[in-house]
């Protein structure tokens, strides 16, 4: 019923940057906060970036100041400008939508299928 396509991972060189967006489509009543994290390998799923519906952002010491969330609500979209990027970003990074479905009364967590960002030279 819902989808979340995630777009615009790749390799980058170190210093370099990227732009990821999340499109969230389906049977969407209102979506609350909408996030991004990543996992790299042999580590957990981490928050990177975090905006509610009203624009609030929030972020980890690790990517303040580099990266920067944005979401067009008209679009349902949230996007990822990451900036400076370093070998340590390199992760499979997730979109996450908590969305409340058309006639439902609660909210729920949604993931889309993740992209890859590798930051190498």
């Amino acid at each position: 019923q819902v989808q979340l396509v995630e777009s615009g991972g790749g390799l980058v060189q170190p210093g370099g940057s990227l732009r990821l967006s999340c499109a969230a489509s389906g049977n969407i009543g209102s979506i609350n906060a909408m996030a991004w994290y990543r996992q790299a390998p042999g580590k957990e799923r981490e928050l990177v970036a975090r905006i509610t519906s009203g624009g609030s952002t929030n972020y980890p010491s690790s990517v303040k100041d580099r990266f920067t969330i944005s979401r067009d609500n008209a679009k349902k979209t949230a996007y990822l400008q990451m900036n400076s990027l370093e070998p340590e970003d390199t992760a499979v990074y997730y979109c996450n939508a908590n969305l409340r479905l058309q006639y439902a009364i609660r909210s729920s967590d949604y993931w889309g299928q993740g992209t890859q960002v590798t930051v190498s030279s």
